[in-house]
C-alpha cells in the first residue's frame, strides 16, 4: 500500500512543450559539444526548478487535483511531444542512400548469421506503466537516460527530503531482484528488500538512486546492468551494454533504447564493482590519438585514374640541339651599330613604308631619316626634359611608348630613340577608354616598372580621354605619367658636341615586352641587347634574310614576332618592310596580297587569322600574284588548327604563284621568343610534317597516330626545326621539369642566348621559368646551363620537326585530363555556327567548381537568331564536345552581338571575358548549364575519414603539449641595388624624396561617415604641413631633440602630418588616442597614464580637445594642472624649416607604441628607425604594395599594425590609403564596404570587431545592397570564400 500511495503521490507532471523543447536543444548542444557538461546540467536544473517543488513541497492531494486526469491524456502528450520532434529530427541532414544500403545490408548480413537482436532495455527513471510505476520526473519523453540522470543528481537532496520516494524506488528495486545487480547491494540476505518499510531511513533510497545515477554517467564505456526487468519476462540470454545514449536519434522514445555493439554485461556483478571498472578503464583525458581527427566530413569524391589510360611507352628524350649558328665577318656588335651604319652609309635606303586605311602609302622611312630622328629624340629626352632643374629621365629608366597600330613609323623613332638615350622603352596599346579590357593590369605593370614619362604623337594624345583641365585622364590603376609628343616641332637638335654612346651588346635590360597570363595578371619579360642581337642573328641565319630585301608585315609591330621581324631584324638586314595596319585589313582583307604583288615582297608575316580572312575575299581579285614569296611566315604555327587556314590558303593561290615550300609556320612565345621555324628547302629544311593524333589519347599527354576518318582526331603540323645556336628539351609539365618519353607531351625548354632574361620585378616567377633545370627520370640535370619554359605543349617529330599541340595559357585540367581551348573552339565552330554566333567571338575557358576546372563556352549571338534555334545549336555543340573530347560543357553562355571585351588588335579579351563571367556582368541572352555532366566529384555522404589533417595535425600537437614548428617569413635583409630602403634608411628622408620626385601623387584619402572624402594629402602636402609642425615644436614648444611629444587627435591626416613633423624635428611621438567626450572619467585616466609612463614633454593636439583636457569635467577625473605643455596645431604659421633632422644612427629612438591590454595593463614598445624601416619592408613584400595600388584600411590608427598602416606604410611604400575610421560605422554601418566596393581596392585591412558590426548591421540588407550596386566580384580572383584578392584581418601586437 505504501508502495502504491508512493506511485500515486509522485505521478508524472506534465511540462509545457516551450520546456521540453527547450530541453531537447539543451541535449543537443550538449552533443554536439556547443556546451560543457557542467554548464547543461545548471540550465537543465534552472528550467526544472519551478516544476521540482511541485512534487516535493506540494500536499498530495493538492498534486492529485492539479495532476492530469488519467494516464491516456499524459501518454498522448508524450506521444505528440515525440512526433512534433521527429518532424524536427537531425536525421534528414545526414541521410545518406549510400549508408542507408550499407545499413540495410549489413542487417540482412547479421539476419543471415541467425545471431539474436539486441534486447530492447526501460530506464529505471522512465515508467512503464503510468498506472504502475511513476517516475519522480517525465519532463521529456524523449530525453535520453543520461538526461535523466543528470536532473535526477541536481535535485538528489529534495528527493531525500520526501519520504514518498522511498516506497517508489522500493518497488522497482524488488521486481528486478532476480537480474538486478543493484538489489544485491540493497537487500537484505534473506532476499527481502531492505527498504520495505515507511519507517527505513530516507538515506538509504537516496544512496541507491546515487548508485544508479553514478552507474549510468560513465559515457562511451558499459552502462550498468538493466535494473528494470521486473516489469516485463525475464531475458535468459545478457544485453550488450549501452555505449551512449546520446547517440540514439531525436524522434526515439527514451523509454526504449536500441543498445549498440559493445562488450555484454554480467547482470550478476555488482554495480558498484562495474561502476569502478569502468572508472578504472577509462582515462582521465581522452587519448591523443582521439585528437588526430579530421572534423572536415565533406570531403570531395577523389577521381580515381582510368586504369585503361594511355601510358607513354617510348624512350626518355635527349636534349636537342640546332644548328650552331654561323660566323659572319662585318656583323655589327649591336643593334644600334646597324642603325648606325645604315643611317650613314645607306641614308636613302627606304626602312618602312606606312599605309593608310584606304592602302595607299602616306609616308617611307628612310634609314637616314630614322637615325636623326632617334639622334634627336634620344638629346631631347636626356636633356632637354627637367623637373626642379634636375634631368627627368636618367639611363635605365624605363618609358612607356603609346602609338596607334596605325602609325609604325613613329613608334620605330621612339624604340630607337629609347635606345640611344639608354632608356627602356615599354611599348602598350593606346587606351581608348577608362574602362578598356586589361587596362587596369596594364596600369600594374607601369607602375611596378617606375614609369614616370609616356611617349605619343600629338594625333594620338588627342584621341585619349581628357579631364576637365584639358590634361590626360589618369586611368584606373595607371601611375601618375607624363606625356610626351615626339612630333618633329617638339623635338630639339642635338648640340655638335653631342654624340650618343654606341655600346657593344650586353647583358643590360634592352626592352620589356608585356604579356597577359591566361588569369589576366600583366607581366613585363626583359630582353638584353645581347639576346635582342644574338635573336635578330637566328632569325637571319634560319630565314636567310640579305640586305635591300621588302617583308610585308600584318603583326602588331610592338610585339612578339612582328616586333622581332618588322622592327629589329629588319633593321639589322637594312630591308624594306610594308607595314599593314589593322584598320586596312579589316576593310579590305587583301590588302597584304596586294602589296606582296605590288612590292615584289620577299617575305610576308602573318597570322593564319589574315590568311583566312584572304580566303573570304579572294574572289575579287583574279590578278595577284605570289610568285616573288620566298617565305610565308605564319606567326601562329604553334596553334594546331592554324593547318587548315594553311591548307585551304596553298589550294586557291597555288594557281597564283604559291608554291608549297614557301608556307613557313613557326612557334614563339614572349619569354623564349622564336623557339622553332620551318625553313624553305632551298634552305635545307626537311620536307614538310603532318601527324593525325588522337584527341582521346592527347588528354593524358600521350600520343598515339591515329586515322583521319576518326572523328576525336587532331591534324598537326610541324613548325619545323629549333632555332639556330639553341638548344630544346620537352619536360613534364607539373611539378619537377623531368624529361618526358618520346611519345609524351610536355612542355618544351629552349636554352639560347636569345630569350627573354625574366619578369621584370618579379624574381619568384622567373627563377620557374627562366632558371629551369631540365633532369633525367634519375634526378641527373642534362645541363648546367639553365632553360627557359615556352609555354608551347608539344614533341620532337621524325626529323627533329617540332610539333605543338596547345599553349598552357589555354589549357584546361578537367578530371585530370588535358584539354585545349583552341580544341574546344574548333568543334563549336565546325557545328555550323553562321546562322547562329560570330565565327571570330567564341571564347573559352575554364573556373574552378569544387576544386576542378569546368569548361565555360562563351559566344555571341547573332541579332537574327531565335531564342529555339540558338538553344538547338547550343545542345548541338554540347553533344559535339561530349562526343569528340569526352568531356562535359558547364556552362554554354550567348551574349548580345558586339558585348564581349576585345583585344587590342581584334578578337576576344579571354581574362576579361573570364572575370565578367565570374562577376556575373557578361548579361547572357541565352544559357545553357550542364552541371551534371560535369561536376563529377560531388562530396561524398557524410563519414568519418581515417586521413589526418593538417588542422587535427595542429590540435594533436598542441595536447601533446610538443611545440609547434617554427614558421620564417623570406628574408628582407637582402635588398636590390636599386632598392630605395638602401638608399632611405629613415621614413623622414623617404617622404621628403617622394615629396620631391611625386609631388602631386596622392597618399591618404579619408572618408566620413556620410562617405565623401573629409580630405585627402598628397606627398607634397604632407611634407609641407610636417615642416609646419616641426618649426611649431621647435619655436613654440622649444623641444630638444629626443624629447617624447604625445599625440592626442581623432584618427585622420592631421595625426599623421604631426608624426612625421616629430620626426623633422628630432622628436620621439607617441600616439594616443584622445578621450571621449562623455566618458572622461574611464578615457581620460588613460590619456593621462601614457603621457607620465611616456614623460611626454609636449602634447600637440586640437584645440577642441585641449579645451576638454583642460574643462572642468576633466579635473573632475585627473589633475590638470600637471599636463606638460599643450600645443594645438589647427593654426600654425607656415614657415619653412632650415633643416630636417637626421638620426645618427639607424638605432635611435623612432616613436614609442603604447596599447593597452584588455586586462588594463600597459605595456610601451620602442622601435627605433632600424625596426621601423624592417617593418615597412616586410609589410609592404608581403601584401604587394607598390604607388599604383590602393589599399583601404578600416583600424584605430594609435598602435600595432593599424599604426604601421596609418602613418607608416603609405610613406614607404608610396601607394594610397584609403582611411575609414572605425568609429564612423557606428552612425554608416555599411561605409567600409562601400568604400571597398567604390574603390574597387584589391587589398583591405580590418579588425574582427569591424567585421562583427558589418555582419551584425548588414547581414540582413544584402538584396538593399545589391540593387544600391555594392559588390566585391571585381577582384574574387581564386576565391569563392572572401570577397577580394587579400582579405586581411588584423589585431593589436
Amino acid at each position: 500500500m505504501a508502495a502504491e500511495r508512493g506511485g500515486c503521490a509522485l505521478e508524472a507532471v506534465p511540462l509545457p512543450p516551450e520546456v521540453r523543447e527547450s530541453l531537447a536543444e539543451l541535449e543537443l548542444e550538449l552533443s554536439e559539444g556547443d556546451i560543457t557538461q557542467k554548464g547543461y546540467e545548471k540550465k537543465r536544473a534552472k528550467l526544472l526548478a519551478r516544476y521540482i517543488p511541485l512534487i516535493q513541497g506540494v500536499d498530495p492531494s493538492l498534486q492529485a487535483e492539479n495532476r492530469v486526469p488519467g494516464s491516456s491524456q499524459a501518454t498522448a502528450g508524450v506521444s505528440k511531444q515525440q512526433k512534433s520532434r521527429s518532424t524536427n529530427s537531425r536525421d534528414e541532414r545526414f541521410r545518406s542512400d549510400v549508408h542507408t544500403e550499407a545499413v540495410q545490408a549489413a542487417l540482412a548480413k547479421y539476419k543471415e548469421r541467425k545471431m539474436p537482436m539486441p534486447s530492447k532495455r526501460r530506464s529505471v527513471l522512465v515508467h512503464s506503466s503510468v498506472e504502475t510505476y511513476t517516475p519522480p520526473d517525465t519532463s521529456s519523453a524523449s530525453e535520453d537516460e543520461g538526461s535523466l540522470r543528470r536532473q535526477g543528481r541536481i535535485s538528489s537532496t529534495p528527493f531525500q527530503s520526501h519520504s514518498n520516494v522511498e516506497p517508489w524506488l522500493n518497488r522497482v528495486i524488488q521486481g528486478s531482484s532476480t537480474s538486478s545487480s543493484a538489489s544485491s547491494t540493497s537487500s537484505h540476505p534473506g532476499g527481502k528488500p531492505a527498504a520495505a518499510s515507511n519507517t527505513a531511513p530516507a538515506t538509504t533510497a537516496a544512496t541507491v538512486l546515487a548508485d544508479l545515477m553514478a552507474h549510468t554517467q560513465i559515457e562511451n564505456h558499459s552502462a550498468p546492468p538493466d535494473v528494470t526487468t521486473g516489469l516485463v519476462e525475464y531475458l535468459h540470454h545478457e544485453c550488450p551494454q549501452v555505449a551512449s545514449v546520446r547517440g540514439v536519434p531525436r524522434g526515439y522514445s527514451s523509454s526504449i533504447l536500441e543498445t549498440a555493439d559493445g562488450v555484454p554485461v554480467n547482470s550478476r556483478v555488482s554495480s558498484k564493482i562495474q561502476q569502478l571498472l569502468n572508472t578504472l578503464k577509462r582515462p582521465k583525458r581522452p587519448p591523443l590519438k582521439e585528437f588526430f581527427v579530421d572534423d572536415f566530413e565533406e570531403l570531395l569524391e577523389v577521381q580515381q585514374p582510368d586504369p585503361n589510360q594511355p601510358k607513354p611507352e617510348g624512350n626518355q628524350v635527349n636534349v636537342l640541339k640546332g644548328e650552331p649558328l654561323g660566323v659572319v665577318t662585318n656583323w655589327p656588335p649591336s643593334l644600334l651599330a646597324a642603325l648606325e651604319r645604315w643611317g650613314t652609309t645607306q641614308s636613302k635606303a627606304p626602312c618602312l613604308t606606312a599605309l593608310d586605311t584606304t592602302g595607299k602609302a602616306i609616308y617611307t622611312l628612310t634609314y637616314g631619316k630614322l637615325w636623326s630622328r632617334s639622334l634627336k629624340l634620344a638629346y631631347t629626352l636626356l636633356n632637354k626634359l627637367t623637373t626642379k632643374n634636375e634631368p627627368l629621365l636618367k639611363p635605365g629608366d624605363r618609358v612607356a611608348l603609346v602609338f596607334p597600330n596605325s602609325d609604325p613609323v613613329m613608334f620605330m623613332v621612339a624604340f630607337y630613340g629609347c635606345l640611344l638615350a639608354e632608356l627602356i622603352p615599354v611599348p602598350i596599346e593606346v587606351p581608348l577608354t577608362r574602362k578598356d579590357a586589361g587596362s587596369q593590369q596594364i596600369g600594374f605593370l607601369l607602375g611596378s616598372c617606375g614609369v614616370t614619362l609616356a611617349l605619343t604623337t600629338d594625333a594620338c594624345q588627342k584621341g585619349l580621354p581628357k579631364a576637365q583641365t584639358g590634361e590626360v585622364v589618369t586611368f584606373k590603376g595607371w601611375p601618375r605619367l607624363i606625356w610626351f609628343v615626339i612630333d618633329g616641332k617638339h623635338l630639339a637638335k642635338p648640340a655638335k658636341d653631342w654624340h650618343p654612346q654606341v655600346r657593344d651588346a650586353s647583358a643590360e635590360i634592352a626592352y620589356i615586352e608585356y604579356k597577359t597570363s591566361k588569369e589576366g595578371s600583366t607581366v613585363g619579360i626583359t630582353v638584353s641587347h645581347a639576346s635582342m642581337l644574338a635573336h635578330c642573328h637566328a632569325l637571319t641565319q634560319a630565314c636567310g634574310y640579305s640586305e635591300a630585301e621588302t617583308l610585308t608585315n600584318v603583326l602588331d609591330f610592338k610585339r612578339e614576332a612582328g616586333l622581332w621581324h618588322g622592327v629589329l631584324t629588319s633593321v639589322m638586314n637594312r630591308m624594306h618592310v610594308i607595314s599593314i595596319p589593322y584598320a586596312l585589313m579589316k576593310v579590305n582583307p587583301l590588302s597584304w596580297i596586294q602589296k606582296v604583288c605590288s612590292y615584289k615582297a620577299r617575305v610576308a608575316v602573318v597570322k593564319s587569322r589574315d590568311m583566312h580572312w584572304s580566303l573570304l575575299a579572294q574572289r575579287d581579285q583574279r590578278d595577284v600574284s605570289l610568285s616573288s614569296l620566298r617565305m610565308l611566315i605564319v606567326a601562329d604555327g604553334a596553334n594546331p588548327w592554324s593547318i587548315s587556314s594553311c591548307d585551304a590558303f596553298l589550294n586557291v593561290f597555288q594557281s597564283r604563284g604559291l608554291r608549297p615550300e614557301v608556307i613557313c609556320p613557326c612557334a614563339s612565345s614572349s619569354e623564349a621568343l622564336t623557339v622553332a621555324i620551318r625553313r624553305p628547302s632551298e634552305l635545307g629544311g626537311p620536307p614538310p610534317g603532318k601527324a593525325v593524333l588522337s584527341m582521346n589519347c592527347l588528354s593524358f599527354g600521350v600520343i598515339r597516330v591515329d586515322t583521319e576518318e576518326k572523328l576525336s582526331v587532331l591534324t598537326v603540323q610541324d613548325v619545323g626545326q629549333i632555332m639556330p645556336g639553341a638548344s630544346m628539351c620537352v619536360v613534364k609539365v607539373d611539378g619537377t621539369p623531368y624529361l618526358c618519353k618520346a611519345d609524351e607531351v610536355g612542355e618544351i625548354c629552349v636554352n639560347s642566348g636569345a630569350t627573354g632574361t625574366a619578369y621584370f620585378g618579379l624574381l619568384g616567377i622567373t627563377k620557374n621559368v627562366f632558371e629551369a633545370i631540365p633532369v633525367t627520370a634519375a634526378g641527373i640535370p642534362v645541363s648546367d646551363q639553365p632553360f627557359t619554359r615556352t609555354g608551347l605543349l608539344g614533341f620532337v617529330g621524325p626529323d627533329y620537326l617540332v610539333f605543338v599541340v596547345g599553349k598552357l595559357d589555354g589549357l584546361m585540367t578537367v578530371s585530370g585530363r588535358r584539354h585545349n581551348a583552341d580544341d574546344v573552339v574548333a568543334t563549336a565552330l565546325a557545328v555550323e555556327p553562321m546562322k547562329f554566333v560570330y565565327r571570330g567571338r567564341i571564347a573559352v575557358f575554364s573556373v574552378p567548381v569544387l576544386h576542378d576546372d569546368r569548361i565555360v563556352l562563351v559566344a555571341e549571338q547573332r541579332p537574327d537568331a531565335s531564342e529555339e534555334d540558338s538553344f538547338q545549336w547550343m545542345s548541338r555543340v554540347l553533344q559535339a564536345i561530349d562526343s569528340i573530347h569526352q568531356v562535359g560543357v558547364y556552362c554554354l553562355a550567348l551574349v548580345p552581338a558586339n558585348t564581349l571585351p576585345k583585344a587590342p588588335l581584334g578578337g576576344i579579351h579571354i581574362s576579361e571575358t573570364k572575370q565578367r563571367f565570374l562577376e556575373g556582368a557578361l548579361h547572357p541572352c541565352n544559357v545553357l548549364m550542364c552541371p551534371h555532366t560535369c561536376v563529377t566529384n560531388l562530396p561524398k555522404p557524410r563519414q568519418k575519414q581515417p586521413d589526418v589533417g593538417p588542422a587535427s595535425m595542429i590540435v594533436g600537437n598542441l595536447v601533446a603539449g610538443k611545440r609547434i614548428a617554427q614558421a620564417s617569413g623570406r628574408d628582407v635583409s637582402q635588398l636590390e641595388d636599386n632598392d630605395q630602403a638602401r638608399k632611405f634608411l629613415y621614413l623622414a628622408d623617404v617622404l621628403q624624396w617622394r615629396a620631391q620626385t611625386t609631388p602631386d601623387h596622392p597618399l591618404f584619402l579619408l572618408l566620413n561617415s556620410k562617405g565623401t572624402v573629409a580630405s585627402t594629402a598628397s606627398c607634397i602636402q604632407l611634407h609641407k604641413r610636417a615642416e609646419r609642425v616641426a618649426v611649431a615644436l621647435m619655436e613654440k614648444g622649444r623641444l630638444n631633440v629626443g624629447d617624447h611629444v604625445a599625440l592626442v587627435y581623432p584618427p585622420g591626416v592631421d595625426l599623421i602630418a604631426t608624426f612625421y613633423g616629430c620626426l623633422y624635428a628630432g622628436c620621439v611621438p607617441i600616439t594616443v588616442r584622445p578621450p571621449h567626450p562623455l566618458n572622461l572619467a574611464t578615457t581620460l585616466p588613460t590619456v593621462k597614464m601614457i603621457v607620465e609612463v611616456s614623460k611626454s614633454a609636449c602634447i600637440l593636439t586640437t584645440q577642441a580637445i585641449m579645451k576638454l583636457l583642460r574643462s572642468k569635467e576633466a579635473a573632475a577625473a585627473v589633475d590638470i594642472k600637471t599636463w606638460p605643455t599643450i600645443l594645438d596645431t589647427d593654426d600654425m604659421p607656415k614657415k619653412k624649416l632650415p633643416s630636417v633632422f637626421r638620426p645618427t644612427s639607424p638605432d635611435m629612438l623612432a616613436y614609442l607604441d603604447f596599447s593597452v591590454s584588455t586586462t588594463g595593463i600597459l605595456a610601451g614598445v620602442k622601435m627605433s628607425h632600424a625596426a621601423t624601416s624592417a617593418l615597412c619592408r616586410s609589410i609592404k613584400l608581403q601584401c604587394e604594395l607598390y604607388p599604383s595600388r590602393q589599399i583601404a584600411i578600416c583600424l584605430d590608427p594609435y598602435c600595432g599594425l593599424g599604426f604601421a598602416l596609418w602613418c607608416l606604410c603609405s610613406i614607404y611604400s608610396g601607394h594610397q590609403s584609403i582611411l575609414v575610421p572605425p568609429l564612423e560605422l557606428e552612425s554608416n554601418v555599411s561605409l567600409w564596404l562601400s568604400a571597398v566596393s567604390q574603390y574597387k581596392v584589391r587589398v583591405t585591412f580590418c579588425s574582427y570587431s569591424v567585421m562583427e558590426i558589418c555582419t551584425k548591421g548588414l547581414g540582413t540588407q544584402t538584396d538593399v545592397l545589391r540593387v544600391s550596386g555594392l559588390h566585391f566580384s571585381h577582384n574574387g580572383i581564386n576565391t569563392h570564400v572572401s570577397f577580394q584578392k587579400y582579405f586581411i584581418l588584423s589585431w593589436r601586437i
